[in-house]
């Protein structure tokens, strides 16, 4: 059984003063009231737009990196006392209601549940399912796990698990240095079947991983493997 008070959403941004407010009702909704807000250096009125929310609210002076924004994220909900955490991007992609599926595993003793888009990839684009498996088989390649989907940023962390993970990188890079940390720790993982909404206002982020980008998170996985 998950504490849920002791339980923390952690949303890391960039950019999202147009969506977030719907991103925290939405999860507010759902039941969950302890949400941190990292603020990866953006550059619009985020800040502003997230003053009325009853949230915690973190800001990198400069643009990190996903990576960094959710190690951001995580060290405070440690020092919150945080038993659970769960990461979900800023976009409004991720469904909140898939939370209680990955806490039920959590509660079953799993280490890190990751939410998958390739289980069903019903409706997610084409080329994107391409560059999915492509990232999968590289991640095998290099860290000796596999799994459906190395990329997602809808994850469930034990206490146990975050305090054991270790990475090093501050981009795209780091979702797959977690399946490197649950292969080298032998941390126990499940990965359940997530809903994704690819919206116009999504697909036209300029900050999404792209071709080239995958090429160079792809690049500094290899390098440092």
């Amino acid at each position: 059984m998950i504490d849920m008070s002791h339980l923390y959403i952690i949303v890391p941004t960039y950019n999202e003063a147009q969506i977030i407010g719907s991103v925290i009702e939405e999860i507010q909704r759902a039941g969950y009231s302890n949400i941190i807000v990292v603020d990866d250096g953006s550059d619009d009125d985020i800040g502003k737009k997230l003053e009325s929310y009853h949230i915690q609210y973190l800001r990198h002076m400069i643009n990190r990196g996903k990576g960094a924004a959710i190690k951001t994220g995580i060290e405070a909900a440690k020092i919150l006392g945080a038993t659970a955490v769960i990461t979900m991007d800023g976009d409004g992609q991720h469904n909140p209601a898939d939370i209680h599926k990955m806490l039920d595993l959590l509660g079953k003793g799993y280490d890190v549940v990751l939410g998958s888009r390739l289980i069903h990839s019903k409706g997610m684009p084409f080329i994107k399912v391409v560059a999915n498996h492509v990232g999968n088989f590289f991640t095998w390649l290099i860290y000796g796990l596999w799994v459906t989907d190395s990329q997602s940023g809808f994850r469930a962390y034990s206490r146990r698990a975050l305090d054991l993970i270790d990475t090093k990188h501050d981009r795209y890079e780091y979702d797959s240095e977690i399946i490197r940390e649950i292969h080298r720790h032998r941390l126990k993982y499940a990965e359940i079947p997530i809903e994704v909404r690819y919206t116009e206002y999504s697909m036209s982020k300029k900050q999404k991983q792209s071709f080239i980008n995958g090429l160079r998170t792809l690049l500094k996985l290899v390098l440092s493997a």
